[in-house]
């Protein structure tokens, strides 16, 4: 099973009550879904940084869950249908063992492919900074004389 994380937005003029019981309704299609919610955090109104539907502040709701990809979906086929609902964003997490497994073969990938490449570019730079030497000594050279009066 994945984690996910689900943020989505509630419209400011419901009460509390009919806020609670919508986002009791979207939590329970976690568990439904065979889901296990992990964690929700309700951050209260805020103000938002745009207008949406000419609301200036919303309701913020954050559900960090496990399930399987029938579980997301669904989500947000029910935020689609409700109109209280203003935006949300679902993101799929990586565990942290996940990317530390993933960093170390990268990194030796890169070592072993940037060991010719090394030896290649220092022959480069050695010519480029030739040409800059004698770059500069043609210039230094061909300095105008100044005229006497």
């Amino acid at each position: 099973m994945r984690q996910y994380e689900t943020g989505f937005l509630v419209s400011p003029n419901l009460t509390e009550e009919e806020t609670d019981k919508l986002i009791l309704q979207m939590a329970e299609v976690v568990s439904r879904k065979k889901g296990k919610m992990l964690k929700e955090d309700r951050w209260g109104k805020r103000k938002l940084a745009y207008p949406i539907n000419r609301f200036e502040e919303a309701f913020y709701v954050f559900f960090h869950y496990e399930g399987e990809h029938d579980v997301p979906s669904e989500l947000e086929r029910r935020f689609k249908q409700t109109d209280t609902i203003l935006r949300y964003l679902t993101v799929k997490k990586e565990l942290k063992e996940n990317i530390k497994k993933q960093k170390k073969p990268v990194k030796a990938r890169e070592q072993e492919a940037e060991m010719p490449e090394a030896e290649v570019e220092k022959e480069v730079v050695e010519e480029k900074v030739e040409e800059d030497i004698i770059a500069e000594e043609d210039i230094s050279s061909e300095e105008p004389k100044e005229e006497e009066k």
